[in-house]
């Protein structure tokens, strides 16, 4: 059963290639007389998301700015599909269900580019020789959700590189202020109990 349910999802709009297939920019075109839409299309995954995932990664970047960083546009990313391993009898012996998604860090320029660098810092064991960040997902026995699975690892990959510094409040200020004030008294306080005994000592001697 599982077969025709990844033939429906993986329609024309996607073109495959020897075991590996590029997102095409009409990935998910809504399908025009179909009312069926699977439970993981990424219109669903991602419903707040200002992206057409049927336009161009140039269309996206004239007229949605990045307000929301985990916004992916997939026609930048390049999609291949293996077989998994572990349990699951013969079904994962014979379907590529395994997801991979890669990208080009440094040119992503649908990434802002201090967001980028963290994402470098952040995952160098992420990012092959080439500089691009690779997510695999073999969670489940279906391709589509690997897929989401993967695409949601590299929101929150995005998500966590685009965090910024909290300002520190006033009460935190105080508080560090207190705690650094009481760390010079204590450190000033050791130099004098070692610079007494020191001079006990040297009494002593005398």
């Amino acid at each position: 059963m599982a077969a025709p349910i990844l033939r429906c999802l993986c329609a024309r709009p996607v073109r495959f290639t020897l075991g590996s297939v590029r997102i095409h920019t009409g990935f998910l075109h809504r399908n025009l007389g179909t009312e069926f839409k699977s439970a993981y299309s990424l219109d669903k995954i991602y419903p707040s998301s200002c992206f057409d995932y049927g336009r161009s990664a140039a269309d996206y970047s004239r007229d949605c700015s990045l307000q929301n960083s985990t916004d992916i546009p997939l026609d930048r990313l390049t999609v291949t599909y293996s077989r998994s391993s572990g349990p699951g009898g013969q079904h994962v012996n014979k379907v590529n269900t395994k997801a991979e998604i890669r990208f080009h860090v440094q040119t992503a320029d649908w990434i802002p580019e201090d967001v980028r660098q963290k994402i470098i810092l952040k995952n160098k064991n992420r990012i092959n020789k080439s500089g691009e960040l690779i997510v695999t997902s073999e969670a489940s026995r279906y391709q589509m959700r690997n897929l989401a699975d993967c695409l949601q690892k590299i929101g929150d990959i995005i998500a966590e590189a685009s965090l910024k510094p909290k300002e520190p409040s006033e009460e935190d200020k105080a508080l560090r202020k207190t705690r650094l004030e009481k760390m010079q008294q204590d450190r000033l306080k050791q130099k004098k109990m070692h610079s007494d005994l020191k001079q006990s000592r040297r009494v002593g001697l005398d």
